[in-house]
């Protein structure tokens, strides 16, 4: 396969060359999923420097396991299932850091609320999408990891259950249960954004 030929190539065939150490191959693929593979980041983690980082580590990752990659699944479902279970590992580890510093701002301090960001409202009309997008993110901040990631790709990403059960390495009934919870909560948290007509 000359270079030329990779735009062409339907995945398989890239993954193929690839595995066989044409890099060629798989620079086609990262520059045919780079996109979906951000956003997907994106999405899970809420900033833009982690999802470069974490989809970056996740095209690392798919390289070197790429010989391992048998193809049950689709390239880009393959690439999914990393990317997500990157940021799944870095949103734990958020986590953890976040219960140490909170315990040793208390223990130092006096008080964790002295430490808290000011909040303050922008008084310029016309933002209300960025204003939406904000309690969006905001509410899916207060889902668990599971129910946040399975929205994400079901609403986000579009994904059919039986994907994000691959994607999610769980049966499609804790799927849906997951989606079932995490619009039950997101509806809660944003009730009061519905307007009376």
């Amino acid at each position: 396969m000359t270079d030329k030929d990779h735009s062409s190539a339907d995945d398989k065939s890239l993954v193929r060359a690839a595995q066989k150490g044409d890099m060629g191959a798989f620079e086609e693929l990262v520059a045919r999923h780079r996109d979906k593979i951000y956003a997907r980041a994106y999405s899970m983690m809420r900033n833009e420097e982690e999802a470069i980082d974490l989809s970056q580590e996740a095209w690392v990752k798919a390289w070197q396991r790429l010989k391992q990659f048998q193809g049950e699944s689709s390239f880009g479902t393959w690439m999914t299932r990393i990317v997500i279970n990157l940021c799944l590992d870095q949103l734990r580890r958020h986590k953890r850091q976040r219960a140490e510093s909170i315990e040793a701002m208390d223990e130092e301090s006096g008080g964790v609320e002295r430490h808290m960001p000011v909040v303050t409202v922008n008084p310029t009309e016309g933002l209300e999408r960025i204003e939406l997008r904000q309690r969006i993110d905001q509410a899916l901040s207060q889902l668990s990891e599971a129910h946040r990631t399975a929205i994400v790709l079901c609403e986000f990403e579009g994904m059919e259950y039986k994907e994000i059960a691959k994607a999610m390495e769980c049966s499609i009934g804790t799927v849906m249960s997951r989606l079932f919870y995490a619009r039950r909560k997101m509806a809660a948290l944003l009730s009061d954004l519905k307007k009376p007509e």
